[in-house]
């Protein structure tokens, strides 16, 4: 009962991120250090849940052999930003605080999120944790550097404290989790495809609902916020379009196809945000919170056309 629950609601994943988009804009509420660490906790547990549905095994097999993982950070960190500062150019000449803002929100890292839609549409879950995991020990050295080359800032960001963080919400629950799954030779699985993963999908909508609520009060809605929203949302959604393209130029597979998706289409809004406040004007940081309003629905809207497209994998897989 708890198995067929949770498949009704990976397949209306979209409502779901709809309505805590919806509560988020209705209830605006104000960051605090206790609403910080509670979204931390729902990521740990929502990579713990994922994790028990993975081989350790087999993340070690990639971690070995990283190919696609650098192939999709190659991606993520120089087509996508490239991409992301000519349309800045282009919508807004004359603003180039607004530029900057495109340029950053698509130059930070990988986001968390990106893991658990990855598992949630059956594509290649150990791709995607040595993906963020790589992107998580690279950024400290590659992003003061993309910034400094594009932007001609120096910048010096607090990295312990994000790979602090980082380890918390990921390496140590997919550890966990991708252990146990090996030592109960698979039985964790059950669990997170039933009560464990109907928890992990209520977890997701509450990690929405609080960022949406946090981003709701610093908008000012006017024409010229107008058409950064469409700017924004044309952005966000090319990060998606060149996962797929970027995927079928090396032949992916089904699974893989689907990771370096979600990996090169979702990013850290959180780490934009804080590099945004932290040493630039209020301007730059305008696009990087509107980019949260897109991503979550947009990972929705992604896992509902590839299952119309391609009904027969998503199918199959959901009978293993």
């Amino acid at each position: 009962m708890l198995n067929k629950i949770h498949r009704w609601i990976n397949q209306r994943m979209f409502l779901l991120v709809l309505l805590a988009m919806v509560l988020g804009y209705f209830y605006p509420l104000e960051s605090t250090p206790f609403l910080q660490k509670t979204i931390m906790l729902l990521f740990a547990y929502m990579t713990l849940a994922t994790a028990l549905g993975t081989s350790f095994k087999e993340f070690l097999k990639v971690s070995r052999n990283p190919k696609i993982p650098l192939y999709v950070l190659s991606i993520v960190h120089l087509a996508v930003p490239t991409i992301a500062w000519v349309i800045g150019k282009i919508f807004f000449p004359d603003s180039p605080y607004i530029q900057m803002g495109y340029l950053i929100s698509a130059m930070i890292p990988v986001g968390v999120t990106s893991i658990i839609w990855t598992s949630m549409v059956k594509g290649n879950v150990p791709v995607s944790l040595v993906t963020v995991t790589l992107d998580t020990i690279l950024a400290p050295f590659f992003l003061p550097l993309f910034i400094l080359l594009f932007v001609g800032v120096a910048v010096t960001i607090n990295y312990s404290k994000m790979a602090i963080d980082l380890l918390f919400m990921i390496t140590l629950p997919s550890l966990i989790g991708m252990i146990l799954y090996d030592v109960t030779k698979g039985k964790t699985q059950t669990f997170a495809q039933g009560g464990g993963g109907i928890l992990s999908k209520l977890c997701l909508g509450g990690v929405i609902f609080l960022n949406a609520a946090f981003v709701t009060p610093t908008i000012t809605w006017s024409p010229f916020i107008f058409k950064i929203l469409a700017v924004t949302l044309l952005i966000v959604a090319i990060g998606y379009i060149i996962g797929y393209v970027s995927s079928k130029l090396i032949h992916a597979n089904h699974e893989i196809t689907l990771a370096i998706i979600y990996n090169t289409g979702m990013r850290n809004i959180a780490t934009g945000l804080v590099i945004a406040s932290s040493y630039f004007p209020p301007e730059v940081a305008i696009p990087i919170a509107l980019a949260m309003l897109f991503q979550q629905p947009l990972a929705a809207v992604t896992a509902k056309l590839y299952k119309k497209i391609f009904p027969d994998y998503l199918t199959e897989k959901n009978r293993l």
